[in-house]
């Protein structure tokens, strides 16, 4: 039943990965948010049509936080989601007052993986070996968190991959396909995409997301969007494997024709949004700073605005 209540209101929400936002394309979709008499336009980069002049970077401070002219930070977009590390730096980097308004739906993975006849097989085989990423999102961060549990800081060497292709995942897919580089860490659905033509998964790891907003999203707009998203993901937890047509579409045939029946269901995790607590900032930001990927002068309050309206208002209360 439409919320009578709640003037309508166009609010526009950057794509930046389609299994982050899958709970957006349901709720869109099924008419949840028409529900509620809101309205969510989906904005995207535009990546071109295919790779051109693929490079390799080392240093991640040559490379924007935001990954290149930023829709969010042109003011074309009030709202995003991507990986916690990320939207923690670019929060710290917005010059439009951008901060973490929640944890976004998505409980997404990220693996590491090698061609089908490569010579590794673990995460220990990996040792001074480039690891393809895209430096400040997830595929950067997991990459580093994933194998210092197997390597020595000294052994771990993640390369920024950089390229005009459709998307930066596709990006890497092919740079490790012709053999630019011999590992890179990739997410749904160019996991999948791997395991179907038989490349290996050395390593594999799930991680929490955030949504960043603009100043001007006011919570209760915020709440109105998430009471939609709540919805879908009851349905995405009922049955996840229904709505896989939105990640097929992201990758062309020319790759590979992939099928719902390709995807395993354990990788698609959602939960409720959630507030983001203070104890889960520092432990994400102390060890940015062990790093070298953030500065160490943030604070919680600086970073931090959780407009989430959580079912349990002690948790939002101790989140705050």
């Amino acid at each position: 039943m439409s919320n009578t209540n709640l003037a309508l209101k166009k609010i526009t929400t950057e794509i930046s990965g389609t299994v982050f936002s899958l709970p957006y394309h349901v709720a869109r979709d099924r008419g949840y948010f028409a529900d509620l008499g809101i309205e969510i336009e989906f904005v995207k980069r535009n990546y071109g049509d295919r790779p051109a002049n693929i490079t390799l970077i080392d240093d991640h401070r040559q490379v924007s936080s935001f990954g290149g002219p930023s829709l969010f930070e042109q003011g074309q977009s009030t709202l995003y989601r991507a990986c916690e590390w990320g939207q923690v730096r670019r929060t710290y980097d917005s010059s439009r007052g951008g901060q973490v308004i929640a944890k976004r739906a998505a409980i997404a993975s990220q693996a590491i993986v090698v061609r089908p006849d490569s010579p590794y097989n673990i995460p220990q085989d990996l040792a001074n070996v480039p690891v393809g990423v895209n430096f400040h999102h997830g595929s950067h961060y997991i990459a580093i968190q994933t194998l210092e549990g197997f390597l020595a800081p000294e052994e771990i060497k993640i390369v920024h991959i950089e390229g005009g292709g459709q998307n930066k995942q596709f990006n890497r897919f092919v740079a490790l396909r012709d053999g630019l580089v011999d590992a890179v860490a990739v997410m749904e659905p160019w996991i999948t995409v791997a395991e179907k033509l038989g490349y290996k998964i050395i390593a594999e790891a799930h991680y929490v997301g955030l949504e960043i907003a603009s100043p001007d999203l006011d919570k209760e707009s915020f709440e109105a969007i998430n009471k939609a998203i709540r919805r879908a993901v009851k349905d995405l937890q009922a049955d996840p494997i229904r709505y896989t047509n939105y990640l097929i579409d992201d990758v062309s045939e020319e790759i590979v024709k992939l099928e719902p029946s390709d995807f395993r269901r354990n990788r698609l995790r959602y939960i409720d949004p959630a507030p983001y607590s203070e104890t889960d900032f520092h432990r994400t930001y102390n060890w940015m700073v062990k790093w070298g990927l953030i500065q160490p002068d943030a604070t919680f309050q600086q970073i931090v605005d959780n407009r989430v309206i959580s079912a349990n208002r002690t948790t939002e209360k101790s989140a705050e």
